[in-house]
């Protein structure tokens, strides 16, 4: 993953879907055509998360999302940040009652729809509204951001584009129509929420308390380590001014913290490759306490990045060499 939309605070910018006007004439065509033809009818809870590729996305994605809003989930096997984040997307999905539908698309066996949305990294969420491509957040997050979002989301298409999203059928829903049970909360829940709504409110020093605190009791717990390592990140990086920052790493390049705060920006602002190269090199020409130091911010930013992503694994194997 990249560290982009952390917060997710506004992500759903209204100004930034072009032509709006147009693409809701569009939706509205869509609607009236599909009541000509006798409409789509109720749906079932299952029918709200469906599996995607290239040659089903223009009819279940483009197609659809002239009814309801698509939320796309990019995902893979072997990512295991998204194994945190797919499940919760689905449960939402079903939870928010036919007002988005959910969209999986492995990247892997769809390179060319990872290419058009120019993703670099996953897990990576993207909503299609009337045809409009609208990016919601990159990386596991906790479920208090991932319902703003999709408030948000639900908010613009029912508001921009009058989509009032699809009807579930009463019967088909767990209970036979009666609303199925909230599941209780877990042990850390208020934390977490704690920590999101700290980094909504942009008080990186409460976020970052609030996942020591769950680390504290549960020291392996996937989502308080990345969000530690996040909030972290950005809290480095916060009050820097980057073209210093740069212009210091390029004028010298044996000072380790100028390029160790290099590479805090290079992830920040999505270029992996080039935070983990620059700390590499750093490594691979300095010894003693530079060494370590260069070496230890490497590893935080790998707990940014996610053990699963082949660019983490490479630069693993990379960092051996300088090593050893």
């Amino acid at each position: 993953m990249q560290p982009r939309n952390m917060s997710m605070s506004g992500v759903v910018d209204l100004a930034a879907v072009k032509a709006a006007q147009e693409a809701r004439a569009k939706a509205e065509q869509a609607r009236a055509q599909a009541a000509r033809e006798g409409g789509a009818g109720a749906v079932s809870p299952a029918d709200l998360v469906i599996d995607v590729d290239e040659a089903t996305f223009e009819r279940d994605v483009l197609q659809r999302s002239a009814e309801v809003p698509v939320v796309i989930d990019f995902w893979a096997e072997w990512c295991q940040p998204c194994k945190q984040l797919s499940p919760v997307l689905e449960r939402l999905a079903v939870e928010y009652d036919g007002r988005f539908l959910l969209a999986k698309i492995d990247v892997d066996a769809n390179q060319l729809l990872m290419q058009q949305f120019g993703i670099q990294g996953i897990p990576a969420v993207f909503a299609v509204v009337a045809g409009q491509a609208l990016p919601l957040f990159q990386g596991a997050a906790a479920e208090a951001q991932i319902r703003q979002t999709l408030d948000q989301l639900v908010q613009v298409a029912e508001q921009r584009f009058g989509l009032t999203g699809l009807t579930v059928d009463p019967d088909a829903r767990p209970g036979g129509g009666q609303t199925a049970p909230q599941a209780p909360a877990g042990p850390h829940d208020s934390l977490l929420n704690a920590a999101a709504q700290a980094l909504d409110a942009g008080d990186l020093g409460g976020a970052i308390q609030a996942y020591k605190n769950v680390l504290a009791d549960d020291p392996a717990h996937p989502e308080a380590k990345l969000g530690l390592a996040q909030a972290e990140l950005l809290q480095r990086v916060q009050g820097l001014d980057p073209q210093r920052v740069r212009k210091e790493a390029a004028e010298k390049p044996a000072d380790v913290q100028a390029q160790i705060a290099a590479a805090d920006l290079d992830l920040v602002g999505g270029h992996v490759e080039d935070a983990f190269g620059r700390l590499i090199d750093t490594v691979s020409r300095t010894a003693g306490d530079d060494r370590d130091a260069a070496r230890l911010r490497l590893l935080e930013l790998f707990e940014v990045v996610g053990a699963e992503d082949p660019r983490v694994t490479g630069a693993r194997r990379a960092l051996a060499r300088a090593l050893f």
